[in-house]
């Protein structure tokens, strides 16, 4: 075998393996981006149970209460405001993800007053279905912030590979970006004024 033969190969086999490396870096971006889409899936998905739950919790209330009308009212046009907010998991941007906090964030306030509003209520906080209702709110609420939680690690898993050198590389060819986080709201270190008076 004669030299321009070993170089030939060896440039071949160089290519070869730069070709091997690129597909394997581009797969594991697809399997990251893909693992982010899917949780944001669930993240949708703990959003809707709550909004779901919001009908049965007003009904139930409406049922068993005659009180702050505006309470009751600002739950109902918190949810109606939160289900017209979407986002595409395919442009998962940090200022839609702000946009979908926010509106969701409408919804947990609401919620909020509403739950200590009917503290005043004691014939309404006996009422099994009333009660049922609360857990399963509760319940939604952790299932929403573990499903955040989730979906920030794997965000974090996905731009890692994206920023990270060599990947950048791959990353900055075939188009994958970093994407958005859900953050702390504004003022969220506060605690909340709860008054009974």
């Amino acid at each position: 075998m004669n030299r321009s033969n070993i170089i030939l190969l060896s440039v071949l086999g160089f290519l070869v393996l730069t070709l091997l490396w690129g597909i394997g870096r581009y797969n594991n971006l697809v399997s990251l981006d893909e693992g982010s889409t899917g949780q944001w899936a669930n993240v949708e998905s703990a959003y809707q149970r709550r909004s779901d739950l919001i009908p049965n919790l007003v009904n139930t209330v409406k049922g068993y209460a005659k009180f702050e009308r505006e309470t009751l009212e600002a739950v109902v046009n918190a949810r109606a405001k939160a289900t017209s907010v979407s986002v595409d998991p395919t442009n998962l941007s940090p200022e839609k993800l702000a946009a979908f906090q926010q509106a969701q964030a409408g919804v947990g306030s609401a919620l909020g007053r509403l739950l200590v509003t009917v503290e005043k209520y004691p014939d309404l906080k006996a009422n099994q279905n009333f009660l049922d209702l609360q857990k399963q709110l509760e319940g939604t609420e952790n299932r929403i912030k573990v499903e955040r939680d989730r979906f920030n690690e794997s965000v974090k898993g996905y731009n890692t590979a994206v920023k990270r050198f060599p990947g950048n590389l791959i990353a900055g060819m075939t188009g994958f970006a970093a994407k958005g986080y859900f953050e702390a709201e504004a003022g969220s270190e506060q605690a909340p004024d709860v008054n009974f008076e």
